[in-house]
């Protein structure tokens, strides 16, 4: 193949929190299975159907640990076919209720529905349930690579001791050694959030947690045998923040422009559209995101998700929640929506993967022209937009991966190719960050969830001297994986995140109590154990009660902490 203009590569971060046994709707168990229905499978469709195709879709794609634990879970899988068999039910419910109101398209609608849910239902039947299996083939014959994360999204930068970053690393290194068969190449930082190397002040719980030297988040990734890891683009060339979830969730806006006044971004003007080094051990590369074809895709206000064409998200028919609306001219308007008409959306989709692309050629000829070399254009994007908050995102995935094989001018490739081709040599020293609105760790740290990290610290310093003082006590070792895994699963980038934008205020909030009232329980119970005390039935109940709610990570090593 000629030297093309430029190269593509797509990058997907796939996550949900863990929430086997805790709660079914909306945001339990149906949660990861409508994510699996419309996100993964469709997903996993596209890409088979390259391949028969003779078409690699080289796209680089991230499972953190704790979403590929839930989707090799036994009990999920069920639970994924009966959810399933309940929407082909709704779809058939709403196909005679429309029916008997002579609606005649929206019965013919409702039957799509029907047959939708069949085929995803066979198709994981087919599969055995073991989706990651299927993405471990693909990657196995060299058709895309798979990247891992911390292990249950936890927010790195503000975890409070080394040891606890280094656990969330390297079990997620681990996790993805038990599931893909390999060490794994790229690693997606959570929210793309970074801290470099200083004297680090925590922002709470200081009297427990004074300041001290920390390790900059690349030298957990360098031990662990990371090739690379991703950034969002203010982080590399400085610039205005984009905020992954700007749109989305409008009460970020205001947060931002409280604070966007004491940002300022100080770093050196540095192209997004190739590789940098960081210092580190071993070497490690550092990609940054795209701003241009971010926007383009992730917007529902600005990008493509949202012409009046496509599938409206958020107007749907119970009990089935089943959708039968288009985004319409007036999208604020829900009463106002128009019927969806499948054929104009799939002519949307075909006009659009065509947008995408000389958006690409644009963009990487620029890049061409300014520096003489050919760049690479790295968009990234949360796996769930595609299906979920967008409905025809993957079949416009599968049109323009289809476009591009057949044009010379770009390569897609995954992030180990475009490294083995193009190896970085200008080093960098990356500031701290996140793709958060702000560019900041706002998101994640404000008044309204300052005491989780409180909380957070306080944990960590509990759970670290247990294991310390008991690490070689065999009978205790139990006790303290659980503990482990309370503490794991509390630290969990979700939960801040839903309390700030208010989208699952009461439920984060609840998720949180429950780890941190577990772990305490626990704690505590080490403690009487340890002293040969007879622990009270109450203690003991709630250790049972976390074996089987939170029985995640089941191959836990305590030396992950050392």
């Amino acid at each position: 193949m000629a030297r093309p203009l430029g190269y593509w590569m797509l990058v997907l971060h796939t996550h949900i929190p863990y929430v086997l046994s805790h709660g079914k709707s909306p945001h339990g168990t149906d949660w990861l299975s409508e994510s699996l229905v419309e996100c993964y499978l469709p997903l996993y469709d596209l890409t088979n159907r390259l391949q028969q195709r003779g078409i690699p879709a080289r796209y680089t794609i991230s499972f953190t640990p704790i979403l590929q634990e839930q989707l090799a879970d036994a009990e999920f899988q069920a639970e994924a076919r009966a959810y399933m068999d309940a929407k082909i039910a709704a779809a058939q419910d709403d196909t005679r209720y429309f029916l008997q109101r002579g609606e005649r398209w929206m019965a013919g609608l409702a039957y799509l529905w029907q047959t939708y849910f069949a085929a995803q239902r066979s198709r994981y039947d087919q599969l055995g349930g073991d989706l990651l299996g299927a993405f471990r083939q693909f990657q196995d014959a060299g058709l895309i690579e798979i990247a891992t994360s911390a292990a249950t999204h936890g927010y790195l930068p503000l975890i409070g001791r080394d040891e606890c970053v280094r656990a969330q690393v390297q079990l997620g290194v681990r996790t993805y050694q038990k599931h893909f068969g390999r060490v794994p190449r790229g690693f997606w930082l959570p929210e793309c959030a970074y801290r470099p190397a200083y004297r680090w002040l925590p922002p709470t719980a200081q009297e427990i947690l004074p300041a001290a030297e920390r390790a900059g988040i690349e030298q957990f990734l360098s031990e662990a045998g990371i090739g690379y890891f991703f950034v969002d683009t203010h982080m590399l060339r400085g610039g205005t923040p984009l905020g992954t979830y700007w749109d989305r969730f409008p009460a970020l806006r205001q947060i931002y422009e409280q604070f966007a006044a004491h940002y300022r971004a100080e770093q050196a003007e540095r192209t997004p559209y190739r590789a940098y080094r960081v210092p580190a051990p071993a070497p490690l590369a550092v990609f940054a995101r795209d701003p241009a074809t971010t926007l383009q895709v992730w917007s529902g206000e600005h990008g493509y998700p949202g012409d009046a064409r496509y599938l409206e998200f958020h107007k749907m028919r119970y009990p089935g929640r089943l959708r039968y609306w288009r985004v319409s001219e007036n999208k604020a308007d829900l009463g106002a929506k128009q019927p969806y008409v499948p054929y104009d959306a799939f002519e949307a989709v075909q006009a659009h993967a065509d947008h995408f692309i000389s958006l690409l050629k644009q963009t990487l000829w620029a890049h061409y022209q300014a520096t003489g070399a050919p760049g690479v254009v790295v968009s990234m994007y949360d796996t769930e937009l595609f299906g979920h908050w967008w409905r025809e995102g993957p079949e416009w995935l599968y049109c323009v991966i289809s476009r591009l094989a057949a044009d010379p001018d770009i390569e897609m490739l995954t992030g180990s190719e475009y490294l083995q081709k193009f190896p970085p040599k200008e080093v960098v020293f990356l500031p701290e960050g996140s793709w958060g609105e702000g560019g900041s760790h706002l998101i994640w740290l404000n008044e309204n969830t300052l005491w989780v990290w409180d909380a957070l610290y306080r944990a960590e310093a509990r759970f670290l001297s247990l294991l310390q003082r008991h690490r070689a006590c065999t009978n205790l070792q139990p006790y303290l994986q659980q503990l482990a895994r309370e503490l794991l699963l509390a630290q969990a980038s979700d939960w801040t995140f839903l309390i700030t934008t208010g989208t699952a205020r009461d439920y984060a909030e609840t998720r949180l109590a429950d780890h941190l009232r577990r772990f305490e329980s626990i704690a505590t119970l080490v403690e009487m154990l340890a002293n040969g005390e007879v622990p009270s039935p109450e203690l003991t109940r709630v250790y049972q009660e976390s074996l089987q709610r939170d029985a995640v990570f089941a191959e836990l090593e305590l030396n992950l902490w050392e």
